[in-house]
């Protein structure tokens, strides 16, 4: 009695540890709901009405009004202690923007005067329109380097000065309106195309010819070549070695060590920030000093020349929406317009994070490229936030936008009142101040990283990087960008699929390659599907699949043959109807070599489809679906124990009936 009781308890436990949880579908929902639900996701995965929800008018209105303009948010809680952190911040980038707006415009083989007009009036509009407390704005070199480049290709700054800026402001305008519809439409995750290792590669390739064509000026050299290629350059240099001034040469060798020398003071402590921050204005005024004291201009060092007094004049008169340049500067704006929000939005990020904040990267396109728009209307060309700025900016202890406002208040000041002193500022020190700036921009540490972590990134760090410095900026960018879309193709086409096996003494599956100890079951072929399942694909997992089956037939040396394929399909995400076609095409192969289908723990969208699609019902049976590996395994195996059994008993019988 005691031993039958035991039998039976037993028996309970072996149905109890082999209880097998049903596959279910997801919720019934329309397909208005299901079309509602994947729209809202893939543009709005922050949710941004969610403030909104449950709030009255009055309350909806204000929170609409901050939404777009945050300055409403910040400016009634502002006061005298938050404005003295914002006047020193602004005051300092002030003195970092006034050399460098003139040295970038020079760069982008425009006036100078242009780079302190993209000082004055942008950063007053991002002061109201942008979310980040210690973005500095105004024009960077990346962005300066491409637009005076790709311009450069078709027109000439010296010999057409009025329609080159034409250009320049057409395009400054057509980068501001693919940015903030970018914005509008909420479509930034293009910009997440410029991956990390592209961006390493292009910016340390574009920091080395912002360098050579410095050259130029530190050299003294009077004719130089239009092309940015490093071959170019270089045989520029060497080939009109006759026009080097010693002058030139010895004042950019000092100002140049002085530079540097700051740079690394500021690095090494930074609570001396403002050394490297003032350094470039104090070379400025000691090196136009010294020009003007010894007539310096007459001795072979070239200087900036007059400068025109005032404030922005309007350009939009000078905008050009016809004529043969019109895919010119359209495909300048969204180059140079790419380039500037990527480093606006990962540089406010960055302080961000650091001060414990959200910046709207939505917002954040909206604001600058509205702040681009307004200044293509008032004489400015392309801006951002520059690393170099934010990063003093925040070490001066910046508390809000007010710095960008006191910094263009400055710039202001500059343009009316201050302008004719950077008459005998030397062009040799402003080459000196970009070769400072763009230094900081090769980040050998980040491409080691890189190397260590992935090599198919670092060829594609390094295809940005040669790209630049041999074909062209642009060309270098679209090399490396091509490169990783061939990545995501590859991984897209190629997904990953492992086999799996138990790890003993639990009910555990994983992948055979990475868990030595991890061993097969006799009769089955688990597989793992890590990719969704699309048209671009599904030719290779089938391949994939029958190859490992023929592959485990071969190899089988037990007299157990294969008789499941257990597909894991816990991270298929999504099938669409080429991936039904799969699962119906493999069904059918493989019930030719007398071997079942069963499905692992398809997910919602996986398995709503596949019901809809099973019209007989005998393509998805409800015995072939299992929640994890371990159920359809000891589900599988007890039946397979079953029709083992019965086969025995039955040839028993025939035999002891004979």
């Amino acid at each position: 009695m005691e031993t039958n009781n035991a039998c039976t308890m037993h028996s309970h436990c072996i149905e109890m540890s082999m209880e097998v949880h049903q596959v279910v579908p997801p919720p019934h929902k329309s397909t208005l709901q299901k079309l509602k639900g994947r729209l809202k996701e893939t543009f709005f995965p922050d949710d941004p009405l969610r403030q909104f929800k449950g709030q009255p008018l009055k309350r909806k209105l204000i929170l609409g009004a901050q939404y777009v303009f945050p300055i409403l948010q910040w400016g009634p809680k502002y006061n005298l202690k938050l404005f003295k952190s914002d006047l020193v911040s602004g005051l300092t980038i002030a003195s970092l923007a006034i050399p460098q707006g003139i040295s970038y415009a020079k760069l982008a083989s425009l006036p100078p005067i242009v780079g302190l007009y993209s000082s004055f009036v942008p950063p007053l509009v991002y002061a109201v329109l942008g979310s980040s407390k210690d973005l500095a704005v105004g024009p960077v070199s990346i962005a300066s380097l491409v637009m005076g480049s790709m311009l450069h290709q078709e027109v000439s700054p010296t010999t057409d000065p009025i329609l080159f800026l034409q250009l320049a402001f057409t395009s400054t305008l057509f980068a501001g309106l693919f940015q903030a519809l970018l914005g509008i439409l909420r479509l930034g995750f293009i910009i997440d195309f410029l991956s990390k290792a592209i961006l390493i590669g292009f910016m340390a390739g574009a920091a080395i010819i912002v360098s050579l064509q410095q050259l130029k000026s530190l050299l003294g050299i009077t004719h130089f070549t239009n092309q940015m290629g490093l071959i170019p350059v270089m045989t520029s240099v060497f080939h009109n070695i006759h026009e080097w001034s010693w002058q030139t040469i010895l004042m950019g060798i000092c100002f140049l060590v002085l530079l540097l020398l700051a740079r690394h003071v500021s690095i090494r402590k930074p609570k001396l920030f403002w050394v490297s921050a003032g350094a470039p204005l104090m070379c400025v005024i000691i090196s136009t000093l010294l020009v003007f004291a010894i007539k310096a201009q007459n001795h072979g060092i070239s200087v900036i020349g007059k400068l025109q007094e005032g404030i922005n004049p309007p350009s939009w008169n000078m905008l050009l929406f016809h004529g043969s340049h019109l895919d010119l500067v359209m495909k300048t704006g969204l180059i140079t317009g790419i380039l500037s929000l990527t480093e606006g939005i990962a540089v406010g990020r960055t302080f961000a994070a650091l001060k414990n904040y959200k910046v709207d990267g939505n917002k954040e396109m909206m604001a600058i490229g509205f702040m681009n728009v307004v200044g293509s209307f008032t004489s400015c060309y392309v801006t951002t936030g520059a690393f170099s700025r934010s990063a003093v900016n925040n070490n001066a202890g910046a508390k809000t936008a007010v710095s960008n406002v006191v910094m263009s208040v400055t710039v202001m000041v500059t343009l009316l009142f201050l302008m004719p002193l950077f008459q005998y500022t030397p062009n040799v020190v402003l080459g000196a101040i970009i070769v400072t700036a763009v230094i900081g921009l090769i980040d050998l540490p980040a491409a080691c990283n890189i190397w260590k972590i992935d090599k198919f990134d670092f060829v594609v760090m390094m295809t940005a990087f040669l790209g630049v410095l041999f074909i062209s900026v642009q060309g270098g960018l679209a090399l490396a960008v091509g490169l990783s879309t061939l990545k995501i193709l590859l991984q897209i086409t190629r997904p990953k699929t492992v086999m799996l096996g138990k790890i003993p003494g639990t009910d555990i599956y994983r992948n055979l390659d990475q868990y030595k100890e991890a061993v097969r079951i006799p009769g089955f072929l688990i597989l793992s599907i890590e990719a969704p399942i699309n048209f671009a694909n599904i030719t290779y997992l089938n391949e994939r699949t029958l190859r490992w089956i023929e592959e485990e037939e071969d190899n089988i040396k037990e007299q157990l043959s294969l008789r499941f394929l257990v597909l894991e399909m816990s991270a298929v995400s999504a099938v669409d109807t080429s991936g039904i076609s799969l699962f119906k095409e493999l069904k059918a192969t493989l019930e030719k070599k007398g071997v079942e289908l069963v499905l692992v723990n398809p997910l919602a969208e996986v398995i709503e489809k596949l019901k809809k699609a099973d019209e007989a019902n005998d393509f998805i049976r409800a015995d072939n679906l299992f929640l994890t590996v371990g159920e359809a395994v000891a589900s599988l195996s007890s039946a397979m124990k079953g029709q083992s059994s019965t086969i025995t008993e039955g040839a028993h019988t025939i035999v002891s009936h004979n």
